[in-house]
């Protein structure tokens, strides 16, 4: 193939703004906000269901605070009412009054029993509330630092594609000045060869693979005319010969 010096100048233009497109979408996805995003996100994650885990308990003792509540009002009214009882004088049994007596003695022992489970309840609702309490500050500070890594990525990523939106535009119009025939070539190895179609040959070395021209090639590309197309014999990238070649 032949295509003129300058468009084979060209070529290395465009494949400088190849590699500077390649090197943006490597940046945007190695950003340091990705990871710190994900990281956070799993902490976020871990601290909501131990805040749901917290507030189910204090909702299951909320339930079980007022279960025993009402079953000391039960025994507490059962009590007055037994109370009354005795002292309106309507029992004249005395064996009546000795059950009502112990029954009021029982009823004293039950209350303060179901009293000290009330008790035992409401100190694991507390508990259990301040679990709530800092599990939501967390969550709270988590997700600040979350949405703060957010927007420095977004920043970060809306200045990278800025930039790619820029160089992209400036390649179409260099590529556009290449022939369509070199064009094609060149994005066929660039396809082939990561991402690295042409080469400058420079000091007689391939900057592609960077291994130095033997004196064989080195007089092959001396004697080809200035419009052939080279291609490395190492890589086989389109070797581009500039006054810095070494010849």
């Amino acid at each position: 193939m032949n295509a003129a010096p300058a468009d084979q100048i060209r070529l290395l233009d465009v494949q400088a703004l190849d590699v500077r497109l390649s090197q943006l979408a490597h940046k945007r996805k190695s950003l340091p906000e990705h990871a710190e995003i994900e990281s956070l996100n799993k902490d976020l994650t871990q601290l909501r269901d131990l805040l749901v885990a917290a507030q189910t308990e204090e909702s299951d003792c909320a339930r079980e605070q007022t279960k025993a509540e009402q079953d000391v009002d039960q025994v507490r009214q059962r009590a007055v009412r037994d109370q009354r009882r005795l002292d309106s004088g309507a029992v004249s049994s005395p064996k009546d009054l000795e059950n009502l007596q112990k029954e009021l003695v029982s009823l004293a022992k039950r209350q303060g029993d179901l009293e000290d489970v009330v008790l035992e309840v409401m100190e694991r609702r507390e508990s259990a509330q301040e679990r709530v309490a800092e599990l939501t500050e967390r969550v709270s500070s988590v997700q600040t630092r979350v949405d703060d890594a957010i927007a420095r990525r977004d920043a970060a990523t809306r200045d990278l594609d800025g930039e790619a939106a820029t160089v992209t535009k400036e390649r179409e119009l260099v590529a556009g000045s290449v022939p369509a025939d070199l064009m094609k070539l060149y994005e066929k190895i660039r396809g082939q060869q990561g991402g690295v179609g042409a080469a400058r040959l420079f000091q007689r070395r391939c900057e592609g693979c960077h291994i130095e021209l033997n004196i064989t090639e080195v007089n092959d590309v001396r004697t080809a005319s200035p419009d052939t197309v080279l291609r490395c014999e190492n890589c086989r990238r389109i070797l581009v010969r500039t006054a810095e070649s070494g010849l």
